[in-house]
């Protein structure tokens, strides 16, 4: 039994929430971030108090520990996602007022130990870190977000510092170019706000002009309830799939969230959460709709 003045315990408990928060980063998923720091956790304890004492810097190793284990899990996460059926989008979050456990009967859990919104989780950002390669994924997560010098990260990835430099500028180039221009979160929420209304509405219309001309949709169900298996591209094809779908149908509600950071929406029948909408709004249009009914991504979402 450990008791609250075990110092395993207590790095363990200081260094947890970044641990979480780079997990995420680098994965996509709450769920298996909070897998790998469990076993980065458990990795830790299995060494002896004496081998425990010999780490200069506890800090670092859990983080090399986790980076190590998540570089792994992306390297086999391509073969999965060629099976995953449809499209697939990181795990959406709730803003952290809004959290519970990670998992149902998990109770509920301290924000400090989950995931800070910054901009680096919004979901845009996230899309892009998942088309990259693992090497360059974590070489630019942990040097750009979190500021590891490159030698560090390069005893991480297994490359040289030179080699990792080179990967973090070519991640960097490729948010540059998909880091829409910023907009006041007033008017982001203005925009998701009065597509909602359309969308209850089912104003063809107004949804067209609340849409960029090559706005894109894109679902995530996972083959366990039905979306769109392919994103749905343009503006007019965008706003026809969603007025075919009633948002106003029986016991279905619509309800403005925080999603990633971002202005978002949450569908609920009947107080259960079945999707969560995230949008990169460009101007004063909506450029991109992510939308993740698959249920195992939803856990984090509370009924309210």
């Amino acid at each position: 039994m450990t008791h609250p003045s075990d110092p395993a315990l207590s790095v363990i408990l200081s260094e947890r929430r970044r641990l979480t928060n780079l997990a995420y980063r680098l994965l996509g998923s709450l769920a298996d971030a909070e897998d790998v720091v469990q076993e980065t956790c458990a990795r830790w304890y299995a060494m002896s108090p004496a081998q425990r004492e010999a780490v200069d810097s506890p800090g670092a190793w859990l983080t090399t520990v986790a980076s190590r284990i998540c570089l792994d899990l992306l390297g086999s996460a391509r073969a999965r996602r060629e099976r995953y059926v449809g499209e697939w989008i990181p795990e959406p979050l709730p803003d952290r007022t809004e959290w519970t456990g990670g998992r149902p009967g998990a109770g509920t859990v301290d924000p400090a130990d989950r995931v800070t919104l910054d901009e680096s989780v919004n979901m845009a950002f996230l899309v892009v870190l998942d088309a990259m390669t693992p090497a360059e994924r974590v070489a630019f997560v942990l040097h750009d977000v979190f500021r590891y010098p490159f030698p560090e990260v390069a005893e991480i990835v297994g490359r040289t510092p030179a080699a990792c430099r080179q990967l973090a500028t070519s991640a960097r180039r490729r948010v540059r170019a998909a880091r829409p221009d910023p907009i006041p979160a007033a008017r982001r929420a203005g925009v998701v706000r009065a597509f909602k209304l359309a969308w209850e509405a089912r104003d063809i219309d107004a949804l067209i002009g609340l849409l960029a001309p090559d706005a894109t949709a894109t679902g995530d169900g996972g083959g366990l309830v039905t979306a769109a298996l392919h994103p749905v591209e343009g503006a007019e094809q965008v706003a026809r799939f969603f007025a075919d779908r009633p948002a106003a149908a029986p016991g279905m509600t619509l309800v403005e969230r925080t999603v990633n950071g971002q202005p978002g929406l949450v569908a609920q029948r009947d107080g259960v959460t079945v999707s969560v909408m995230a949008f990169a709004v460009t101007g004063d249009r909506i450029a991109h709709i992510w939308a993740v009914l698959n249920p195992g991504k939803l856990h984090a979402w509370t009924a309210g």
